[in-house]
């Protein structure tokens, strides 16, 4: 009944009312029986209130106290625990939410009240609470929307009703007493509010005494009336000098042809108007009748409206203004998104403190022309699918970003940006997540052993997932898999390109073809600085194609031969044109030790500019690092030595002590050398370094040309090759494109250094079209299209034989098959690869149709799921099984190495050639269980030694089993030791290959634990949910519980978790041994009384 009364204005401003408040008016409607507790001047402990005996004002910081007539005995003063700190006797500290059980009523809208006043006597002033008691900003209410919706107004119904039936005079039976006490009740209740205090406290503590209550004094011009006001409400407060009506108060209206008055400013007339209570008992009755014929809920709207303008806690009115703009601009920015109109509002249909956190975090003031076309072209406000191609460096990550941000802002779903390398999700982490605090979403990392699968899904807020190539692939299958890809509005793909690069490109290009067979609604921008066969891309995507020559700095492309500098010119004959001739001086000494001139053309630019060298390999980049030191002058010394001691500083605490002997001679210099080998938090320390300008050079590898973003005044790529491999034409514009920093430089130069028998292929590499971009999602097999046809039955997205080619025909390779493989048609490719998988096992073949086998079933094994839920290469699924299957046979628990063996991944085994003397060394020192792990691998010391000796070794060994068990033990020192720096010693190994290593073995193991979930689920499922369940189970029911599972592995089971449940309980006996043994240390041990200090300690703790 209540609801159709108050306008939406007022119920917005009453949702925000503390629920406190309507706690406290549940607590006076006794008359209801809406509240379990007596009325307010009603003591539990007493005979009934004589008439005139004002009543007994409970201690809002407690429950009532009363034991006596007219609350003489009550409690004046809250307990010390109660009271605000600092405040004086009287005031007590509410706390921000008070249950409707609480013990003792508290009265609606007061904030202080009095304690229970002696007859005849003035109650005591009231003190506002300090605004520093509640620092909550949540709305109270949840997500209850509604007054009308409550029970609540169901016993405010039924209370009206029984108070409007009381005779209006008469006779009184034996209830007249209890609706004295309500109507009395009610009165006070009405005349004890709570007033805002508009003023700071010094001004509150000399205002005017009243009564009863402080009233405020006006306003001082300027004042900040909505400094205490509850955020929900801050909107309906402006300044303090305008009327009730320019306020738009809902709470005023009209009363008797007066201007018009707040409810609030009714409830202080009507008490100042009312005279006090007596102990004459026509008084009490008139008051009584007074208050009854007004109706309750109008007391009761009025009660509440004066709670939701009471004073609460402080809170930040210039933060609370910005969320309330940017959520009405938001607001408006969506309606303007979903128009046909061309109105891009204030920054690209997003709100303005989109670019205001642009000019703020990223100095980016104004958009780039081609930026702002490419933003306002038809086919991206249609959503339409894009592809765009610029030069390195051209600003074409601010595009995706603007995108990004409309779909989370704007439409409300999530995105996907998918990054080549760890590096760089790391930092476009960094990048973004001040924008996601700021604008209210989430930004996660989904890179090397992070990332949740699948994602949380959250009610309000949308999350912008930043994920590598293959983290994206497992979080398109996971979302596939819970049908929650329709949250996913965008999916953002930098460096396109990659998509032509082996078994990365494979997993990219799946990724892709899934979103677009499964979800309509998803859009797919991509953009790359080298793309040439754009138009298969297009078809592949569906997409429109948008492309420009834009570089913000120019950038100047040389050759060096011998002393001779050209510059490329694709208007000469010959490509290039002559430039200059190097004047630098050399010594003899110095040319043999510098051929290439690097020493002269590095110190034309450093240390006032940066400068990158790019070199063939990593042994290079160390090297040139150190002979570039040995011939500069000592004054680079000078150049920002503090700054360069701290680096050094911080080299040596990541190295825990220890630093490269190599960056502890160059970084003086402002030098150093950046590549695989170092450990991530040195390379990005390093990185940190070279973006402030504390170091001026950096020698590197052709990764970073791909990796982070770290300009250069000047590039030098030392020669035309990467390994051994000549330089492709798209890797050269990656590195070239480093040259020049936007705002920093006004030009950027590149020099490529060569002799004079590669020229003729180099002007072929400077002057030629970029590489074509093709399809391996064939060629790389197991990865790619067999990888692809089982995940596609396993999440049900494809399973007759129609179905599969039918999603074939639309992958990248589907639309360039004709190209790549001529010799067999798409539908025998799509045939060959589901028989390869049927006979490996890892699918089996329904029923098929007549329909030239179009509906020829297929259904996923459990090899093949276990396979596809832990992402395991199928080049290797059989040998994981077959390990497992060996390792739960015999797996020595001892010691952990044999289950460290497990862990470690194939692939990186495949790739590495152990140091034999090293690998010999380390067998010596294994204790005797950890030998028999090798020989139950089949690898004997004896075989290790006649390869360290370099002797023929007769017997056949896996060469894949002995690679993998000497990465086993280069992680099992790793455990042991826990030091990167020791374990890269003693193995001989960078420290940056060790980290992958481990970083390798966790995302392996990871997927060894998704692989073995069947079995797992298996056990848990049959009862077994612990180590103790199983060390204590029958095997013989374990075989007839568990399907395919053999007596020999049941035992086996069991006996390996008795082993471990008995390891673990000597653990802890060890534990409590330690715990109970006397120290050593001991004050007076070895003393003569040791023994009798020890007895008395045991005595005492025992006591």
């Amino acid at each position: 009944m209540l609801g159709h009364l108050l306008s939406p204005e007022r119920r917005h401003r009453l949702r925000a009312a503390p629920r406190a408040a309507v706690a406290g008016t549940l607590g006076r409607c006794h008359g209801g029986r809406l509240s379990p507790h007596p009325p307010a001047g009603v003591c539990p402990q007493k005979e009934p209130r004589q008439p005139g005996e004002p009543p007994c004002l409970p201690d809002p910081g407690r429950a009532p106290a009363c034991r006596g007539h007219g609350g003489r005995s009550c409690s004046r003063e809250p307990p010390p625990e109660n009271r605000e700190p600092g405040a004086r006797p009287g005031t007590a500290l509410l706390s921000p939410r008070i249950p409707v059980d609480s013990p003792g009523p508290v009265i609606p809208g007061a904030a202080v009240a009095t304690a229970c006043p002696a007859p005849g006597t003035a109650a005591r002033e009231v003190k506002p609470p300090s605004s520093q008691e509640n620092d909550s900003e949540e709305d109270m209410f949840g997500d209850y929307d509604s007054f009308t919706e409550s029970s609540f107004l169901a016993h405010v119904d039924d209370l009206e009703q029984r108070y409007m039936q009381l005779p209006e005079c008469g006779d009184r039976d034996a209830d007249s007493g209890t609706k004295d006490l309500c109507s009395a009740g009610l009165k006070n209740n009405l005349r004890v509010t709570t007033v805002i205090n508009l003023t700071d406290p010094e001004t509150s503590e000399h205002g005017q005494k009243q009564s009863h209550l402080d009233v405020p004094a006006e306003p001082e011009p300027g004042s900040d009336l909505s400094f205490d006001v509850p955020s929900s409400q801050i909107l309906y407060f402006e300044n303090p000098q305008n009327s009730p009506e320019a306020l738009g108060d809902p709470c005023t209206k009209k009363t008797n042809g007066d201007p018009q008055k707040s409810s609030h400013e009714e409830l202080v007339s009507s008490h100042t108007e009312q005279p006090e209570p007596n102990n004459d008992f026509s008084n009490v009755r008139a008051a009584s009748e007074s208050s009854r014929r007004k109706s309750l809920k109008d007391h009761l709207k009025s009660t509440m409206a004066g709670n939701a303008r009471a004073q609460t806690p402080a809170f930040p009115r210039s933060k609370h203004l910005r969320e309330a703009l940017l959520s009405e601009e938001i607001s408006v920015a969506k309606k303007a998104i979903e128009s046909p109109s061309d109105d891009l509002g204030p920054f690209y249909s997003l709100p303005s403190k989109v670019r205001d956190l642009y000019v703020q975090l990223k100095g980016i003031k104004k958009l780039y022309d081609w930026q702002h076309t490419c933003l306002t072209l038809r086919s991206v406000q249609e959503r339409k699918n894009l592809i765009y191609s610029l030069p390195t460096s051209g600003g074409k990550t601010l595009v995706a970003e603007i995108l990004m941000l409309q779909e989370l802002l704007c439409r409300q779903k999530d995105v996907l940006m998918i990054l080549p390398y760890v590096a760089i999700v790391q930092e476009k982490i960094s990048s973004l997540s001040s924008f996601g605090i700021e604008l209210g979403f989430f930004v996660e990392e989904y890179a090397g052993s992070k990332g949740r699968f699948p994602p949380i899904k959250r009610r309000e807020k949308k999350s912008l997932y930043i994920a590598t190539i293959e983290k994206a692939h497992s979080l398109v299958n996971a979302l596939i898999e819970t049908s929650r890809l329709s949250t996913l509005g965008l999916v953002v793909v930098d460096e396109l390109h990659m998509i032509g690069e082996g078994s990365r490109g494979a997993i990219l290009e799946m990724t892709l073809a899934k979103v677009l067979y499964t979800s309509k609604t998803t859009q797919i921008i991509g953009m790359s600085a080298t793309l040439n066969n754009v138009e298969d891309l297009q078809a592949f995507l569906k997409a429109e194609y948008y492309t420009s020559q834009f570089r913000p700095v120019e950038l100047k492309e040389f050759l060096k031969v011998n002393d001779t500098i050209y510059e490329v010119d694709s208007q000469a004959a010959d490509g290039m044109t002559f430039s200059r001739l190097l004047s630098y001086k050399y010594s003899e000494a110095l040319k043999k030790m510098d051929p290439d001139r690097l020493v002269a053309l590095v110190t034309e630019v450093i240390p006032n500019y940066s400068c990158l060298v790019f070199c063939p390999s990593k042994k290079n980049c160390e090297n040139v690092a150190e002979m570039l030191c040995k011939f500069l002058s000592k004054d680079y010394l000078n150049h920002r030595e503090k700054e360069k001691c701290e680096v050094i500083k911080s080299l040596r605490n990541i190295g825990n002590g220890k630093v490269c002997p190599v960056l502890k001679r160059t970084v003086p210099f402002g030098i150093a050398y950046h590549h695989s080998g170092l450990t991530s938090e040195e390379r990005k320390l390093l990185e940190e370094a070279y973006s402030t300008g504390v170091l001026c050079l950096l020698t590197c590898t052709s990764t970073l040309a791909a990796g982070v973003n770290l300009p250069a005044r000047r590039v030098i790529l030392r020669a035309p090759y990467v390994a051994n491999t000549f330089l492709k034409r798209n890797q050269y514009k990656q590195m070239v494109g480093r040259a020049g920093r936007a705002g920093i430089d006004t030009a950027g130069e590149s020099i490529l250094l060569l002799q004079e028998k590669d020229k003729q292929q180099v002007l072929e590499l400077i002057s030629g079209p970029l590489e074509t971009c093709c399809s391996h999602l064939v060629e790389e097999f197991t990865k790619g299209i067999q990888a692809l046809f089982l995940s596609l039955i396993g999440l049900k997205i494809a399973a007759s034989l129609g179905d599969i080619y039918q999603f074939m025909s639309g992958t990248f390779f589907g639309v360039q098959q004709k190209i790549l493989l001529k010799e067999k048609s798409l539908w025998e490719i799509t045939v060959d690869a589901l028989e390869h998988l049927t006979e490996k096992g890892l699918l089996q073949k329904d029923s098929c149709g007549d329909n030239e086998g179009l509906e020829c079933h297929f259904r996923i094994t459990k090899l093949g799921q276990a396979s596809f839920k832990g992402a395991i290469d199928l080049a290797y699924c059989d040998t994981l099984y077959r390990d497992l299957k060996k390792g739960l046979e015999g797996l020595v628990l001892e010691s952990l190495l044999h289950l460290i063996y497990l862990t470690t991944p194939y692939d990186l085994a495949a790739q590495s050639e152990p140091d034999w003397m090293v690998y010999f060394k380390q067998f010596g020192q294994l204790s005797p269980t950890e030998q028999n792990v090798a020989a139950l691998l089949g690898v004997s010391e004896s075989f290790i030694g006649k390869k360290a000796a370099g002797q023929a070794v007769r017997k056949k060994v896996d060469k894949n089993v002995v690679n993998r068990l000497y990465l086993s033990f280069v992680l099992y020192s790793l455990l042991k030791e826990t030091n990167v720096w020791s374990v890269s010693e003693k193995f001989n190994l960078p420290r940056g290959y060790i980290q992958n290593l481990l970083m390798g073995a966790a995302s392996f193991s990871s997927c060894v634990l998704h692989f073995c979930e069947g079995r797992a689920k298996q056990l848990y499922n049959a009862g077994y949910r612990s180590i103790m369940h199983l060390a204590n189970a029958n095997p013989e029911v374990l075989v007839k519980t568990i399907d395919h599972l053999s007596r020999r592995q049941a035992r086996q089971i069991v006996s390996s978790a008795k082993m471990l449940l008995h390891e673990k309980a000597e653990a802890l006996q060890g534990e409590a041994e330690e715990l109970l043994r006397l120290p050593a240390d001991l004050p007076g041990l070895g003393g003569p009384s040791s023994e009798r200090a020890g007895s008395h300690a045991g005595d005492v703790t025992l006591s």
